[in-house]
Order: structure tokens, then sequence, then C-alpha cells
């Protein structure tokens, strides 16, 4: 079963993608994070790789990222990407992922790519208020990546407030459940838990022949 949890930065997809990983059990969910796939910029002089728009669907290495998915369907493990966003190249070592009854797979853009939307059983769209995701990334980009308020006020002006409305929230329409975040976050990745958990007994359920 493959499980995709998509919103906007800052949205707490990544938060509740974990709860259900740390739920259900990380025996059976195995987790996959967009982020590690953008492109490697390595190329690029470091005040242009700040420069570079990380919102548009051009930013993900979504060949690599489709194939991995697909080789996890199949059961065959996979090579992750360790992507670096404070340098925004990637690690020349790759964390190995093996497949699982229960894949997930969150990003801001994944259903904005037709080959990965439909690869994915379930879809799940967290949609939170535009103060809320702002604020969340101020702090996430100051404490945890080394930026500044200037940089981060700028990149959410410059590129992540325009994708987000062309690409990540017209992108809702796909999914089969829109969270609200907020107070019904809890119910709802309860709900989401017990959703994977009745596939898990589905699937290892010994078929009964009718009389």
């Amino acid at each position: 079963m493959i499980i995709g949890i998509c919103g906007g930065t800052g949205s707490g997809k990544t938060t509740i993608a974990r709860r259900i990983v740390e739920t259900v059990g990380e025996k059976k969910v195995v987790l996959i994070e967009q982020d590690s796939y953008y492109r490697n910029l390595a190329d690029m002089p470091l005040d242009e790789r700040h420069q570079a728009n990380f919102d548009h669907p051009d930013a993900i290495d979504s060949d690599l990222l489709v194939n991995h998915i697909k080789r996890l369907k199949a059961g065959d493990p996979v090579e992750m990407p360790i992507y670096d966003m404070v340098t925004h190249t990637r690690d020349d070592d790759t964390e190995t992922i093996r497949p699982k009854p229960v894949v997930i797979i969150e990003g801001i853009l994944i259903f904005a790519e037709p080959r990965l939307l439909d690869l994915l059983d379930f879809r799940v769209y967290v949609d939170t208020p535009d103060d809320i995701r702002l604020m969340r990334r101020m702090k996430r980009d100051i404490n945890e990546r080394g930026r500044t308020f200037e940089r981060t006020l700028d990149q959410y002006e410059r590129t992540i407030r325009p994708m987000h409305f062309e690409f990540v929230e017209p992108s809702k329409r796909h999914a089969d459940i829109i969270i609200p975040e907020g107070a019904q976050t809890g119910i709802s990745v309860e709900f989401l838990c017990s959703m994977v958990r009745e596939k898990l007994q589905a699937e290892t359920r010994p078929n009964v022949p009718r009389e």
C-alpha cells in the first residue's frame, strides 16, 4: 500500500507521517520524504543555490523518486539520497530503504507529478492556514538550517507563496481526504492509523472460500 501525504510547507504533513510510522510500527511502515530527492546543486555557486526555486516541480528529481517508489512497490530495496538543506547538495552516502507492507511518501509536490500520483493507493492533503505555515517555516529555517529572518521571508515571498498557489494548493483536488490541521489532527492521525491497520489485517487474513 502506497500512501501519499501532501500539503504546503509547514503544514504538518511530516509530523503526521512520522506519527503514523510510530503508531503502526517501523516493521510495517516506511517513510519516504520528497525533500530527499531535491536535485544536486553542487555544480552551482553557493549564492546561486540560495536563490534557486525549491518549490517548483523541476527542483525534484522525479525520475529517481518514481523509480524508487515502483521498486519498493515491487519488493526491491532502494538507495535513497541524503540531501543537505544547508548546502543544497547530496551526500555521497545514501540510506538503504527496504520495502515494507506500507510505504508513506510525503512532500509538497507529490500530487503535482502525474506519474507519482498514479502510484498512490490513498492520498491525504494537510490543509493549514498560511500564517501558521509561515510561522513554522520561519522557526525551522532559522533554528535548523541557519538562515536569517530576512532570507527566509524573501524566499517565502519570491518562490514559496507563489509556487504554493500555482502547484500545491490546486493539487489538493486529488486527495481522498483533506485534514484541517489543528484541533482535529489527533483524530485524523488515528483514523489514518486505523485504516492502515485494517489494510494490513486484510492482506494477512486467509481467504476462506464461500460455501
